[in-house]
């Protein structure tokens, strides 16, 4: 199972890879492959700031909507407007155009406590 070294996670299964002081997000391999075909993503909380932790959208897999929750406090500067057509790109290439959004980060400090590569491999046991 593939976990990029360069991003970080948590323990819900996001990925968040840092670029100063802007973050793109999105769920892991593994909660896609655990979530099944992806037929709908929802974000509603566009230029909002949404705090670490708390549901900054869904996603809809074919038997279950998963909540969606922010690595790192920030405000959402953009959505992956490709999913509302393809979706499935969550599935076929998470780590890459199966992104979710970009976010400007409010307290990078938060960066700090998220789980390195290899954390997460050990709590998801790859």
């Amino acid at each position: 199972m593939k976990i990029p070294a360069d991003l970080k996670y948590t323990k819900d299964h996001e990925w968040i890879k840092v670029e100063g002081d802007k973050a793109t997000i999105g769920i892991t391999h593994f909660a896609q492959s655990e979530l099944g075909d992806i037929v709908y993503v929802d974000v509603d909380t566009l230029n909002e700031t949404v705090e670490k932790d708390e549901v900054f959208g869904s996603v809809e897999a074919v038997k279950t909507v998963s909540d969606l929750l922010m690595p790192v406090t920030g405000e959402i500067i953009e959505f992956n407007e490709a999913l509302a057509d393809e979706p499935e790109k969550v599935n076929t290439d998470p780590y890459g155009e199966g992104w979710m959004i970009k976010i400007a980060i409010s307290d990078a400090s938060q960066i700090e406590e998220l789980l390195s590569a290899k954390e997460y491999g050990e709590l998801i046991g790859a």
